[in-house]
């Protein structure tokens, strides 16, 4: 079997959000399983804003773009904003082209100060249609501006770890049968 590869975007552009601590814990459960990951961390990694007129591309676009094309499924995080997502991970995503996303599985995380992030994703998840990924039929979203994460990076919360879990899990299988399917086809 091929070695799967995932990449996560963390979306805030906030130190110490508690969507990229999330992101964070979902990248050891990963780690733990063997999959290799690469990290996009966009409060580190800031990106100029996106113009169609403008197709040379900054390196750290380029970076983000050559991180979504190597991997075989994606994780995107965001804060909830305003009931959508943050301006830092729409911005990214606007620099993707369907042909980059087209066929993988998507898994989307968030983050709200209310109780839970639930337009955030929704909104994720039609731009993730509209780029022709395959959204994951499990979706993570802590509220409250939950920020209650252990020294590990795991949530403290018992439950939310189930869950986080469960959706990872979810996101996993969905991808390597989504890159079985793929390598069956070539």
């Amino acid at each position: 079997m091929l070695k799967m590869r995932a990449t996560l975007i963390a979306g805030s552009n906030r130190a110490n959000a508690s969507s990229t601590n999330l992101l964070r814990y979902i990248e050891s459960l990963l780690e733990a399983q063997k999959i290799s990951v690469q990290f996009i961390d966009l409060s580190e990694l800031q990106l100029q804003l996106f113009s169609p007129d403008n197709w040379d591309f900054h390196p750290h676009v380029k970076r983000v773009l050559e991180a979504i094309a190597d991997g075989d499924g994606l994780i995107l995080a965001t804060p909830e904003y305003h009931g959508s997502v943050s301006g830092a991970l729409k911005n990214a995503l606007d620099y993707i082209t369907g042909s980059q996303v087209a066929g993988k599985a998507v898994l989307s995380v968030s983050s709200a100060g209310g109780p839970l992030g639930v337009s955030s994703l929704s909104h994720l998840q039609t731009i993730v249609r509209n780029l022709h990924g395959i959204n994951c039929s499990e979706w993570i979203s802590i509220g409250d501006g939950s920020n209650a994460f252990g020294h590990d990076g795991a949530p403290l919360d018992e439950g939310m770890r189930d869950r986080v879990r469960d959706a990872v899990n979810s996101f996993v299988d969905l991808t390597r049968k989504l890159t079985a399917t793929a390598a069956a086809a070539n």
